[in-house]
C-alpha cells in the first residue's frame, strides 16, 4: 500500500527495504513467565490500557497544555477529551508511520510538559517504537551523547521554545540518516511538520499496523537516563510490565479514581514524572494538567482553576508556603488531597501542618529510574510526623502495605563495609531490593557494571536506617552516589568538573550542591586557579554554555580555594566541601 507523500529520508528508504530492528526486551522469559504466573505483572501493554479509558469516557477532559505555553512554544494551550487525545495520538502515529518509524525504532524526544508531549510517547508505543526522553533544557552536548548511544532513528522536537530554535538546534546534532520531527511554530522546513489532522487513509494503514503488530509487556518502550558519580549518564530501559508495576503501586498510594485532577510540575523524562503522574493517570482516568517549567503563579492559578486534587511539590515548596503567609494566600489549595514529595528528608512540622492545618496529605515518595519505589502513604504511616522521615520497610515481618507492591519486592539493607545484612533496629547499610519494578540493566555501552548483587538485588547506592517497631520502617540518612538534585534534575558532578577542566584558567575543580528553598539544590562551583590566573563564575557558564551544556547544570556559586580536600588515595572529599557551604 503506497505512503502518503513525504519527503525521502534514508530512513525511510530502509523501511522499504524491510530492514528491521529487532524488538528488544528488558527481562529473561523466565523472569516474565514468574511475574505473570504470580500476578505481579499483568498481560496488558499502556496502549491497551490508554484504549480502555478512551472507551470508558471519552468525551470526559482527559488532559491540559500548561497555561504558560505561548510563552514556552508559540502554541495556544488546550484541553483535549480522551477521544479527542486518541484521534492526536492517530494523527502523530500516521506521520511517523509514513516516514518509515516502525515497531523496534528508537526515537529521541525532546519537548516540554504537554499535550504534544504525551500524545508523543502514546503514538510511539502505538507503533511498537521506544521513546528516549530527554529534558527539554538539554542541549547538544547531552542529545548528542543520548542520540548516539540509542542510534536513535529520529528525534521529535518543538519548532521553538523560550526563544530557542529549538528544531534547528537538533537539526544541527542529527546526522543524514535521522529525521527530525517538530510541533510548531517555527518548524524549519528541513523537519518534518506534527500536529495536523491525519486524512482517512493514513489513518486506516494506523489501524492495520496496530492490529497486526506482536506485542509483549516485555518489550522495550523506554530509555531514561540517569546519572550517578560517573560522568557519562547510563542509560535505564523500561518495558510496559515494569513500568506499570511502579505505576500500579503509586496509584495505590495517591488514590487517583475518575474524578481526580492531577497537576504535573515534573518534566515527564524520568521516574517522578512518568510513575508520579503520568501512567497513574492513564491507569485510573480523570484529567492531567501539565505544567513547564516550575513557575509558582502559573503553578498555583492552575490548582485554583483547574481544582486540581492531586500533585508534588519538592519540599522546600512545602516549607516555603507555610512559613510565607502571603505566598498562601495567593494560593487557593481547597481542591488538594494529596501532595507527593521526596528527593530529600521532608521536615516532620511541615507534613503535619500540612495535614492538620490545610487539610492535605502529604506523601513521602523515595523512587530512581533503576527501580526504587517505596512510598509512605497516610495508609500505612498515618501519623504525618512519622512519615515525613521514615518509609515502609517492604518485607517487615507480620507487616500489611496498603500497596500491591510491598508484598512482591524483596528488600534489604546491606552494610557497605561488612557485606552483612543489616538486621538490628538503629543498623544503617545500602538499600537493596528486587521483584517486578527493578528494571533488568543498563543499556549496553552506558554503564561499566550492572548495579545487581549476587543475588540479584538492585544495590540502589543509597544508605537507610532500620527503625520503627520491628524494623517496619526505613528512614534515609545520605546517598552513597554524589548527585546533586537541581528542581527535580539530576546532576552528576563529574560530568561537569570534566568539562571544567579544560578551562585555561582552572587547576583543580570540584562540584558540589547547596541548600536552595525553591529548587532543592543548586551548583557551587570550588576552583583552584592556575597561578597567575583569575576565575569569575561568569568565566566558567560562558565555558559551560560554549559546549551547549542544559542551563540547570550551570554553577550558580564560584568558590575560590588553594587546595582541594581529599583522601590518601587522592578521592575527593565532598563532604567537607558542603559543610563548608
Amino acid at each position: 500500500m503506497a505512503e502518503s507523500p513525504a519527503p525521502a529520508t534514508v530512513a525511510a528508504s530502509r523501511r522499504a527495504a524491510q530492514i528491521r530492528h529487532p524488538v528488544r526486551v528488558c527481562h529473561p522469559e523466565d523472569t516474565v513467565r514468574s511475574y505473570l504466573d504470580r500476578g505481579w505483572w499483568e498481560d496488558e501493554t499502556i496502549p491497551e490500557i490508554f484504549r480502555r479509558r478512551v472507551i470508558a469516557a471519552p468525551e470526559e477532559p482527559a488532559i491540559t497544555d500548561p497555561a504558560n505555553l505561548v510563552a514556552l512554544t508559540g502554541a495556544a494551550p488546550r484541553t483535549l477529551t480522551w477521544q479527542g487525545l486518541d484521534d492526536h495520538v492517530i494523527d502523530i502515529a500516521a506521520v511517523l508511520f509514513a516516514h518509515g518509524l516502525r515497531q523496534g525504532d528508537t526515537v529521541a524526544v525532546l519537548l516540554p510538559n504537554s499535550v504534544a508531549l504525551t500524545a508523543t510517547y502514546l503514538a510511539l508505543w502505538r507503533l511498537g517504537a521506544v521513546a528516549t526522553p530527554m529534558p527539554a533544557s538539554y542541549r547538544r552536548h547531552e542529545i548528542s551523547g543520548i542520540v548516539a548511544a540509542t542510534e536513535a532513528d529520529a528525534i521529535i522536537t518543538a519548532g521553538a521554545l523560550s526563544g530557542r530554535e529549538l528544531a534547528r538546534e537538533v537539526l544541527a546534532v542529527m546526522d543524514s540518516a535521522a529525521t527530525v520531527f517538530a510541533f510548531g511554530p517555527g518548524v524549519p522546513d528541513e523537519a518534518v511538520a506534527l500536529g495536523d489532522p491525519a486524512d482517512l487513509p493514513a489513518r486506516t494503514r494506523i489501524r492495520d499496523y496496530e492490529l497486526a503488530l506482536k506485542v509483549t509487556v516485555n518489550d522495550r518502550i523506554t530509555v531514561c537516563w540517569t546519572s550517578g558519580t560517573e560522568a557519562a549518564p547510563k542509560g535505564v530501559p523500561r518495558c510496559h510490565g515494569d513500568w506499570l508495576a511502579v505505576a500500579r503501586s503509586v496509584q495505590d498510594g495517591l488514590g487517583i479514581t475518575p474524578d481526580s485532577v492531577v497537576l504535573n510540575p515534573f518534566p515527564m523524562v524520568n521516574m517522578a514524572g512518568f510513575a508520579g503522574a503520568f501512567l497513574p493517570w492513564l491507569l485510573a482516568g480523570g484529567h492531567l494538567v501539565q505544567h513547564h517549567p516550575l513557575d509558582l503563579p502559573v503553578f498555583f492559578r492552575q490548582i485554583a482553576e483547574h481544582r486540581v486534587t492531586h500533585t508534588s511539590m519538592p519540599p522546600a515548596l512545602l516549607t516555603m508556603l507555610l512559613q510565607n503567609e502571603t505566598l498562601r494566600a495567593q494560593a487557593d489549595l481547597s481542591s488538594l488531597l494529596t501532595v507527593g514529595s521526596g528527593g530529600a528528608p521532608l521536615p516532620p512540622p511541615v507534613v503535619r501542618r500540612w495535614q492538620e492545618e490545610l487539610g492535605i496529605h502529604v506523601l513521602n515518595f523515595f523512587g530512581s529510574n533503576e527501580g526504587v519505589s517505596l512510598l509512605g502513604a497516610p495508609a500505612d504511616i498515618p501519623d504525618p510526623t512519622v512519615r515525613a522521615q521514615h518509609l515502609p520497610h517492604y518485607g517487615a515481618p507480620g507487616v500489611q502495605w496498603s500497596t500491591r507492591l510491598a508484598e512482591r519486592t524483596a528488600v534489604k539493607l546491606v552494610d557497605v563495609t561488612t557485606g552483612e545484612t543489616v538486621t538490628t533496629l538503629g543498623g544503617r547499610g545500602e538499600l537493596r531490593l528486587r521483584g517486578p519494578a527493578v528494571f533488568g540493566g543498563y543499556l549496553p555501552g552506558t554503564a561499566t557494571t550492572e548495579p545487581f548483587d549476587e543475588e540479584g538485588y538492585l544495590c540502589s547506592g543509597d544508605v537507610f536506617e532500620l527503625c520503627g517497631e520491628g524494623g517496619r520502617y526505613l528512614r534515609f540518612v545520605d546517598r552513597v552516589k554524589e548527585i546533586i538534585i537541581r528542581g527535580g534534575m539530576n546532576i552528576a558532578p563529574a560530568e561537569i568538573e570534566g568539562l571544567l577542566s579544560d578551562h585555561p584558567a582552572v587547576a583543580d575543580v570540584a562540584i558540589v550542591g547547596y541548600p536552595d528553598e525553591v529548587l532543592g539544590e543548586k551548583c557551587c562551583a570550588f576552583v583552584v586557579p592556575k597561578p597567575g590566573s583569575t576565575v569569575t563564575l561568569a568565566d566558567l557558564v560562558a565555558h559551560l554554555r560554549s559546549r551547549e551544556v542544559a542551563s540547570f547544570k550551570l554553577p550558580e556559586r564560584l568558590e575560590i580555594v588553594e587546595t582541594l580536600p581529599r583522601n590518601p588515595v587522592g578521592k575527593l572529599l565532598r563532604r567537607e566541601l558542603r559543610d563548608q557551604l
